[in-house]
């Protein structure tokens, strides 16, 4: 049965490195242009309303979601949907979840996403930030995860309770079961809770 690491309840985990930026757009061929200029970024991925971008080993650093219509936003927030925190290991995630629960701080949008399990928090001001965990061994697995048909019928992922995580993970079940994305069938754009 694996063990979270032994810490004194107050210790904070600081994540492994920051993974990536997503920003909505109603200009989306122009953001992703201005971004590979800028960045020296290549998309990895491309559809109709998702570009993931990159500009080194990582599978994307930069997504950009395409939202028709959407209105300018006041000086200071435009753009900025969430920035992405790894850590090393399910261990260390799941240690980091049950010190911010124990300080009333719970994730708004707990979510599988194929490439990565994910806890998104929101700020005091509704900023929303998310802390991952990478679901595969490495980075052209998880790129080669966009190609799939599950990747096609569902690019968002599915949501699970973390407290059920939790009781999993220290059960001591499967880590590579526990990360492995569940089939929910067809979900779009339209059907993220992402605030």
């Amino acid at each position: 049965m694996p063990q979270l690491p032994e810490r004194s309840d107050s210790a904070i985990i600081p994540p492994a490195r920051l993974a990536h930026v997503v920003l909505r757009t109603s200009s989306f061929d122009a953001m992703i242009e201005w971004y590979c200029a800028v960045l020296g970024a290549e998309p990895v991925f491309r559809n109709a309303f998702l570009c993931f971008l990159t500009y080194d080993e990582e599978h994307h650093r930069i997504a950009i979601l395409n939202m028709p219509d959407l209105k300018p936003a006041p000086d200071g927030i435009t753009g900025f949907h969430h920035a992405a925190f790894t850590y090393d290991s399910m261990s260390d995630l799941m240690a980091t979840y049950k010190r911010l629960r124990d300080l009333g701080i719970k994730p708004v949008f707990p979510i599988n996403h194929g490439p990565t399990t994910s806890l998104y928090y929101a700020d005091p001001d509704g900023n929303q930030i998310e802390l991952q965990i990478e679901n595969y061994d490495s980075v052209e697995e998880s790129t080669e995860f966009f190609f799939t048909p599950a990747f096609a019928e569902n690019p968002i992922g599915v949501e699970f309770d973390p407290e059920e995580l939790l009781r999993r993970f220290e059960a001591g079940e499967d880590e590579a079961e526990l990360k492995r994305r569940p089939d929910i069938g067809s979900r779009g754009l339209e059907a993220v809770k992402l605030r």
